[in-house]
């Protein structure tokens, strides 16, 4: 077979959310763009991550709606579920926003789509299938891959990941989570809600990166809907058996047995770097992932790496940042562009919803010592959660003692959506009370940031001595 020869501006490896951004950006600023894709177009987000989950979630929520009886004049009653229709719903929205992310609209743009394996065969060539793409620049934005823990006795082939839980069609009697973040509890949430009794399994406390008070409300709220929590416990043994699965955990020197029908993973992701052979171009990696600087440019200038595989915070929107970074640096010649994540914020789909930007409480109090104010607002004082019988939540906002706002932690219903607000605060260097001074519509959830912010002032605001020049005012004359 002849090998045929690419010249190009830009090579990305890696169809996922942060190749196909640089892909889209680069191609319509009239650069010359080649993307290598081995697996799925979209990559984890599209098929395994993001997408399914938050459609398993739905149903779950959805399900649970016809549970609840906070309105009484409606009667609650137990969903019937076809939990393999669920997977139908899954796979339905997965295939709904596939043609965004397809090699079609990709090659409608002008970019070169070669789906194949590649690799690295110098440090400005890389071979795909028959193809040999030399490039002025390459990204790499190949991602991570779930990793089962190392556990004694454990078969990968018998247990679940992200990866592959959503290809089960038969619903689990008892599923065994073994992870307490973001996507074991999303996971174990959704099962529950789904009709299957669900275990979960961590050797630390669950969602430990965020703010821990409003981790209680999250944690709560599992145990009232039937999740049994396994916390700070050691997992010494799977047991496989033909049907079943079975944990030894230990806690507090007393050891345990739990037996159940399926076993989901969900304790770490691993940088894609094997095949790419990047000792041949000279790139330096680790087990953590490929080595970039702030300009997330790799030990080759003429190579970056994005998203996941670069060692980075492993969420789909910084793929997304990390390619603004790129084409800012590669397009427009700003090489001055590099990361910033002090106003990265992230989001644990549960019921109720936990997001954070910036410092937590603890974090906040780690660097800045006692010089920090803490302003804090509940959903039950707000009205347009008090209507919708959605008031288990708060809102605390973390600022230095001249009212910079360091940091924000939301649990309650839509905070996914309320802490972009405070991730621009974050970004913009605002202060405090330029989220007081907002004009926020009635009755609305985000009240509530707006409420947190004017809470800041309370304490000042009508202390004895603002008292005093209140009343010293009033002795001037009108007008």
């Amino acid at each position: 077979m002849t090998a045929k020869e690419i010249k190009t501006d830009i090579c990305i490896i890696g169809a996922g959310s942060g190749g196909l951004s640089v892909a889209a950006g680069a191609t319509q600023l009239g650069l010359s763009t080649v993307l290598l894709e081995r697996a799925e177009m979209g990559g984890d987000c599209l098929n395994t991550g993001c997408v399914p989950s938050k459609a398993l979630l739905a149903a779950g929520k959805r399900a649970q709606m016809h549970r609840k009886d906070d309105i009484k004049v409606i009667k609650a009653h137990e969903p019937e579920i076809d939990f393999s229709a669920v997977k139908d719903h899954v796979f339905d929205t997965i295939k709904t926003i596939e043609p965004n992310d397809s090699p079609e609209r990709f090659r409608s743009l002008g970019v070169n789509v070669i789906l194949e394996e590649s690799r690295f065969t110098s440090p400005d060539t890389v071979q795909a299938g028959e193809h040999i793409i030399k490039a002025r620049y390459f990204v790499i934005a190949t991602g991570s891959h779930a990793v089962g823990p190392p556990i004694p006795g454990l078969d990968k082939d018998k247990a679940f990941t992200n990866e592959t839980i959503f290809g089960l069609r038969e619903k689990p009697d008892h599923l065994l989570v073994i992870g307490g973040g973001p996507i074991g509890i999303e996971m174990a949430q959704a099962h529950r809600r789904l009709g299957c009794k669900v275990s979960v399994f961590d050797m630390a406390s669950i969602l430990p990166r965020d703010d821990q008070s409003n981790v209680e409300i999250v944690r709560q709220a599992l145990l009232k809907e039937g999740v049994d929590l396994h916390e700070r416990v050691s997992i010494k043994e799977v047991k496989h058996g033909d049907n079943s699965v079975t944990l030894v955990i230990e806690k507090d020197g007393t050891a345990q047995e739990i037996t159940g029908s399926h076993l989901l993973g969900a304790t770490g992701r691993a940088p894609n770097t094997d095949g790419l052979d990047l000792d041949k171009a000279g790139v330096k990696f680790e087990k953590r992932g490929i080595t970039v600087d702030e300009h997330l440019k790799t030990s080759n200038p003429k190579i970056f790496a994005i998203g996941d595989v670069s060692g980075g915070p492993q969420f789909t929107h910084v793929a997304g940042y990390h390619a603004g970074i790129i084409i800012r640096q590669i397009c427009f010649k700003m090489f001055w562009a590099k990361v910033d994540y002090k106003a990265l914020p992230w989001v644990t789909y549960a019921d109720p919803e936990l997001a954070q930007v910036g410092l937590t409480e603890g974090e906040a109090r780690k660097k800045h010592g006692d010089d920090i104010k803490v302003a804090e607002w509940h959903f039950d004082e707000n009205d347009r959660a008090i209507a919708e019988r959605a008031t288990k939540g708060q809102i605390r906002v973390i600022t230095d003692k001249k009212g910079l706002i360091l940091g924000a932690s939301i649990v309650g219903p839509s905070a996914g959506e309320l802490i972009g607000l405070w991730a621009l605060a974050i970004t913009n260097g605002m202060k405090v009370g330029a989220v007081t001074g907002m004009i926020a519509p009635y009755p609305t959830l985000g009240e509530v940031s707006k409420r947190a912010a004017g809470a800041w002032y309370t304490p000042s605001l009508f202390s004895d001595k603002t008292k005093r020049i209140v009343g010293l005012l009033q002795k001037l004359p009108i007008g």
